[in-house]
């Protein structure tokens, strides 16, 4: 999708939507008294944070019939994501944080053969696909299982021959597969994707069909992301944390520092990147608007608690952006 092309639906996104259960004290697990129920998954998350940056968002999945999955779809419809769910006799999954120390967030996964997993093309559908501007999916939809898998490489195949726009976040997990299940998988989306992003880790995999060695070990971000817009995609961005990002775009080379910031939770800073980047695009914004978009982005996300809630809405955005003017 080219700057300031405008297409019925907007953002649509799918995949596996969580509880997030959050220890409420720094400590063992087991001697935290307190906790605080929220919302999690990188693709819903995208969503929000794009729908409260003021962009039309749609996310589809599945969910369990129990109080998390009617948590989740609470959450959604407040903040203005249309979504497309079907019930499942299956669990919602959940994702438990803790904090030892303050030093960093720890992440137990409890998904194995939730509903989520259970994800089949008659969740998405064609109307779904064709109706959007964007399509963005993740690299953790297809590790849930064959069914997922499936649906994630077939939507994108769908986005590609309808004219849609793909957007991949590679957004790799070793705690659901393994380097050398993931690599070709991943490969085979960012292949079919118009943007990619990966950080610099992901890039090298993503480089590996195999997943059995780093050819990108020796690249330097700009060089993983030119290396990656070989393989297809127009534009690339290589998210590398507290170092900022880098970017090829259109085949123009461009380079973000990090916003300093003291860091509170550090889980969906990349998802609050990827919202940014994808609001700025779906509104016609220039390469420059959104990278610098995105960067802000992520670092607001992680100044604040939680997967989703702490994401910001466009004010918030600009006011974020002029104390940055200040303490420059």
């Amino acid at each position: 999708m080219t700057a300031g092309r405008a297409r019925r639906g907007g953002l649509v996104t799918f995949g596996e939507s969580m509880g997030r259960v959050s220890a409420d004290q720094i400590g063992l697990l087991d001697l935290c008294r307190s906790f605080t129920l929220s919302v999690g998954g990188a693709e819903s998350n995208v969503a929000v944070g794009a729908a409260r940056l003021g962009a039309d968002a749609t996310w589809a999945g599945r969910l369990g019939d129990d109080g998390v999955g009617d948590t989740i779809e609470r959450r959604l419809r407040t903040e203005g994501v249309r979504s497309r769910i079907t019930r499942d006799s299956g669990f919602t999954g959940l994702m438990v944080c803790s904090r030892r120390t303050n030093a960093g967030v720890r992440v137990d996964y409890h998904r194995a053969g939730s509903a989520g997993s259970r994800l089949t093309w008659g969740d998405i559908g064609d109307d779904l696909i064709r109706e959007a501007a964007v399509l963005h999916v993740t690299g953790i939809t297809p590790a849930l299982g064959d069914s997922a898998r499936d649906t994630t490489l077939r939507a994108v195949r769908a986005a590609r021959a309808a004219g849609v726009t793909v957007s991949v976040d590679v957004n790799y997990r070793s705690k659901l597969w393994t380097p050398r299940r993931a690599a070709p998988v991943l490969r085979e989306l960012v292949a079919g994707a118009d943007l990619v992003f990966a950080g610099p880790e992901e890039a090298g995999l993503v480089l590996t069909a195999e997943g059995g060695g780093d050819p990108g070990r020796a690249l330097d971000p700009l060089g993983l992301a030119r290396t990656l817009t070989a393989l297809g995609p127009r534009d690339a961005v290589v998210k590398d944390g507290p170092r900022g990002c880098v970017a090829v775009l259109g085949g123009r080379e461009y380079v973000r520092a990090a916003v300093p910031v003291r860091t509170v939770d550090p889980v969906g800073a990349g998802d609050a990147f990827v919202a940014g980047y994808l609001a700025e695009l779906l509104a016609g914004g220039d390469a420059e608007t959104r990278l610098t978009t995105a960067t802000r982005a992520g670092a607001y996300a992680v100044t604040v608690p939680g997967d989703c809630e702490g994401l910001p809405f466009r004010h918030e955005l600009d006011s974020f952006a002029a104390a940055e003017d200040v303490a420059r």
